[in-house]
């Protein structure tokens, strides 16, 4: 007697043909599935370049280029002054960050920013990171607007949601891949390339792939939620990081918005705003992303007749 076996992944867990190798089983069916929304309540786009045409990327090269970590701040600051409410931004990693906001001091980019929106910021410390994380709230609520610069594999990015006015926009500074030196990680590559096959720059380019859309994801929690979500590094644009985005992503990342400057993503925010401002009621979704009452009978009595013909059935067998 066989019995069905069924394993759901959350929609962040992208891309899912890493996951039979490591865990070792062969799916039968294995599917990905889009988002049931009334309307496009997402905004993804690739920044690849500023608007002086220089490439933007964090890859270990460029991060002392000071024209990319200008770009960054011209697009933070071009994205406050557009972005209604919450920004939430994440970087590679803490002292990727901590040289980026030095550097933005420096140049008179933070200065520039604030006049749009108050600044705060993730660390290490729990307690330091939980009352940030908490006047960045209130900043959102009480029409202030506020940015929160964060990490990705840190605490914000793993348990926080910002929904609604806490996440109008998140921006994705680079693809946040693991330390490569890392003797324990160097230990799972090596595990992984002897028992399951598995190349090192594959499960690498999964992981800080699979980070990438959770740390984005946290822009749309719910059907009446939107949010637009900055890819901010030219790496992206590329088909082999693009394809590990999850579906309900790579449904609404188009082409057009797939190799994007600083003021074509910024145009491309003010239509996507404009659009999302239009009234918009619980009656719009229903035969959409709700069902109507009608189709819940219809469900129903299909779901009934379903039972009584297996109960049937099961009576057929018992007197033979």
């Amino acid at each position: 007697m066989f019995l069905p076996c069924f394993r759901l992944c959350l929609q962040t867990l992208s891309p899912l043909d890493m996951y039979p190798k490591i865990l070792g089983f062969q799916p039968v069916t294995m599917a990905s599935f889009t988002m049931t929304l009334a309307r496009p309540s997402i905004c993804p786009l690739i920044v690849t370049r500023g608007n002086d045409q220089a490439a933007m990327s964090s890859k270990y090269e460029s991060r002392d280029d000071t024209s990319v970590v200008r770009n960054y701040g011209n697009l933070l600051m071009e994205l406050a002054a557009v972005i209604p409410d919450g920004l939430a931004c994440f970087f590679p990693s803490y002292s990727y960050m901590e040289s980026v906001i030095a550097t933005w001091a420096d140049q008179g980019i933070i200065a520039k920013i604030q006049r749009y929106k108050l600044i705060f910021v993730e660390t290490q410390d729990a307690a330091e990171t939980t009352v940030a994380l908490d006047h960045y709230q209130k900043a959102c609520c009480n029409g202030r607007g506020a940015i929160l610069l964060s990490v990705a594999r840190g605490k914000v990015s793993e348990g926080i949601d910002f929904d609604h006015q806490y996440g109008r926009a998140v921006v994705m500074f680079g693809i946040p891949y693991v330390y490569t030196q890392s003797r324990i990680l160097k230990a799972r590559l090596d595990y992984l390339r002897t028992h399951y096959h598995i190349r090192e720059n594959d499960f690498l380019t999964f992981d800080a792939m699979r980070h990438a859309a959770q740390c984005v994801g946290r822009a749309l929690r719910g059907k009446t939620d939107y949010g637009v979500m900055v890819f901010a590094d030219k790496r992206f644009s590329r088909l082999d990081k693009r394809g590990k985005l999850p579906k309900w992503i790579q449904d609404h990342l188009k082409d057009s918005v797939s190799n994007l400057s600083v003021e074509e993503s910024v145009q491309c925010c003010k239509r996507f705003l404009r659009q999302m401002a239009q009234p918009f009621r619980q009656e719009d979704q229903l035969g959409l992303s709700l069902l109507t009452a009608q189709q819940v009978d219809q469900h129903e009595t299909k779901r009934a007749q379903t039972d009584s013909t297996a109960g049937g059935r099961v009576e057929a067998m018992e007197i033979d």
